[in-house]
């Protein structure tokens, strides 16, 4: 069964920090060991793990983004947000995380990000939590 986690965004670009939804999701499923997958439903949103400690690592991320594709790089799609699809597109859609023991198996700095890169807007993640057979 797939469940959806609703986020969002305050700014045109910006990471998210959905590592409690998510975790809240597996818990509720009661699977003990498995995997989790994560899948944004947007063109210009992407998924990503990254450090949740120190919020200056997803601005620092956000920013680089920025400068790497900039919105005025001459791009031809007409609606203005051709930067927020390439930056989803190297980002990546979606995720896939361990469960061991009931919990999202992530290291010691680690938390689960969607990533906006054309907001601020309301946006939804689609998880689907797979138990091992």
């Amino acid at each position: 069964m797939v469940q959806y986690i609703d986020v969002t965004s305050r700014s045109r670009s910006e990471l998210v920090d959905i590592t409690g939804m998510v975790e809240e999701l597996v818990r509720k499923s009661g699977v003990s060991s498995g995997v989790c997958h994560l899948f944004s439903l947007h063109t210009t949103g992407a998924i990503t793990i990254n450090e949740g400690a120190d919020p200056s690592v997803q601005r620092d991320i956000a920013a680089f983004l920025k400068r790497l594709v900039p919105v005025d790089a001459g791009f031809t799609h007409a609606e203005g947000n051709s930067d927020a699809h390439v930056k989803t597109t190297l980002a990546g859609p979606s995720q896939t995380l361990i469960i061991e023991a009931g919990r999202l198996l992530l290291g010691t700095w680690q938390a689960v990000f969607f990533c906006e890169f054309d907001g601020p807007r309301s946006r939804k993640v689609a998880v689907k939590i797979v138990e091992d057979r």
